[in-house]
């Protein structure tokens, strides 16, 4: 498989992640679900700037990292069947663990258990967004070389 279909492929599949999980927070949103709403008043009242499209930015933004994970972890493995290097079974290892974080930091996770984050404006999707760099430079690099 050439490079470029590579990059295609990633890219669509990336694209794909994206739209499903933006799909899925706003249908769940709208099934009146009262884990989902953010019409919900936070303990000490309204949050200035605080908009729910930040909580939605940070569903897609954890949901790509997911996808982009997984991804990342199936290259290592190949890398490490033709290669049997020791290095890759620490980068699946790095892989995998990150991988469990985002599930269990997942905002679908927190609301399934009832959690909500109040007040923390663009700061809560912000930590997902640097990751998703640095995870698009990993797999770039993976599949590069």
């Amino acid at each position: 498989m050439n490079n470029q279909l590579k990059y295609g492929l990633i890219i669509v599949i990336l694209i794909a992640v994206a739209i499903f999980a933006a799909f899925w927070t706003l249908y769940l949103r709208q099934q009146h679900l009262p884990s989902f709403q953010q019409t919900r008043v936070p303990p000490h009242g309204v949050v200035p700037g605080d908009f729910e499209y930040f909580y939605v930015a940070n569903t897609i933004i954890s949901t790509i990292n997911i996808a982009l994970l997984a991804i990342l972890s199936l290259i290592y493995v190949n890398i490490y069947i033709k290669t049997r290097s020791q290095f890759t079974i620490g980068l699946i290892i790095f892989a995998l663990v990150f991988l469990v974080q985002n599930v269990a930091s997942s905002p679908f996770i927190a609301t399934a258990f009832g959690f909500r984050a109040y007040g923390l404006g663009p700061f809560v999707f912000l930590p997902g967004m640097f990751e998703f760099v640095a995870l698009s430079v990993l797999l770039y690099l993976s599949v590069k070389y």
